[in-house]
């Protein structure tokens, strides 16, 4: 049992959210203040020291259910590895949400494929996350090359024996009005948000619907990365959120097609966040951009990657196929 007297705080995982919080330890009552419950099983931080004490599992007098029974799936105790033995592959993995999707993917057991165009950057990657004791495969390749965005796949499958998961992460946004606009900048934007994300979809698939028959966990997962342009217009991004709705449309028409096959197709949209991705526009866009967002709190790529892997990691039975995350401030 906890002696609650020797301890004044503590922090516990949220189930709901995997995320610690802190509790107040009233060591005259032996009870946390507030509404926050202490409940068995859940695991206990110090700040300074870490884990400091598992909770004592104990169910109510005439219960036969097990204290875990209860729990979220991700609040059990073998949630970091609910993706052990699985695959994932994961592009525009070199920097931003795609790099924290494939940390935060392997920190719950998946072997990742990383494929992106800058290899050095993959590299660094690749040697933080076997530094972890994971596996990592590095693929240089450019998706909006259809024959590039199979081989990827194909590699991927031959080298690590599986696909369980497919992030679509790669994109680009060049805004500006459009009067103005180069039309290459909107010829990139469809290659490469609409044209290779269906490239890889493509490829993927047939192993997809495979890992959902033969795989112990019986469930496959296709994640497309959009954004909060995928369902609002603005002034200065049409052309960008043309690209966007369509990898809506095309996410809910496929998920429609697989879902009774269990290959659950998520789509995540961020609003603002703090990435090289606005990097890549005109400078006068670039102005355009900081001065909008100058006094907002944006999101962070790991704010968005915490989505992703709580899509994947849902019992076989549940499919969250949308989720939409805006910085608090943001308003549109």
């Amino acid at each position: 049992m906890i002696d609650r007297t020797r301890v004044r705080s503590m922090r516990t995982v949220d189930p709901s959210t995997d995320s610690p919080s802190t509790l107040d330890v009233d060591s005259r009552l032996g009870a946390p203040r507030g509404d926050t419950d202490v409940r068995p099983g859940d695991a206990l931080r110090c700040p300074a020291v870490g884990p400091v004490v598992q909770a004592e599992a104990m169910t109510r007098p005439g219960s036969s259910s097990s204290p875990d029974s209860a729990r979220p799936d991700s609040a059990r105790p073998d949630a970091a590895g609910r993706l052990a033995g699985t695959v994932a592959l994961v592009t525009g993995a070199s920097s931003g949400i795609g790099e924290a999707t494939a940390l935060a993917l392997a920190g719950h057991g998946a072997a990742v494929s990383l494929v992106a165009r800058r290899k050095d950057r993959l590299d660094d990657l690749a040697a933080r996350i076997t530094a972890d004791g994971g596996r990592a495969l590095v693929l240089e390749a450019d998706i909006t090359d259809e024959p590039q965005a199979r081989a990827a796949v194909e590699q991927t499958v031959a080298e690590l024996g599986r696909l369980d998961t497919l992030v679509n992460n790669a994109g680009v946004m060049l805004l500006g009005p459009m009067e103005q606009a180069p039309v290459e900048e909107w010829q990139r934007m469809v290659q490469i948000n609409v044209l290779g994300l269906m490239y890889c979809t493509h490829a993927a698939l047939p192993h997809l619907l495979r890992a959902a028959e033969d795989s112990p966990r019986r469930v496959a997962d296709l994640v497309n990365v959009s954004s909060v342009a995928g369902r609002i217009a603005r002034p200065g991004s049409g052309a960008y959120n043309a690209t966007k709705f369509g990898v809506g449309a095309f996410s809910e028409g496929l998920r429609q097609e697989v879902t009774r096959r269990h290959v659950r197709v998520s789509l995540i949209e961020p609003g603002a966040v703090e990435t090289e991705l606005a990097g890549h526009n005109r400078p006068e866009v670039q102005e355009t951009l900081r001065a909008r967002f100058a006094d907002m709190e944006r999101l962070q790529s790991e704010d968005v990657s915490d989505a992703v892997a709580y899509v994947v990691t849902r019992p076989r039975h549940v499919a969250i196929n949308e989720v939409l995350i805006r910085p608090t401030e943001q308003e549109g």
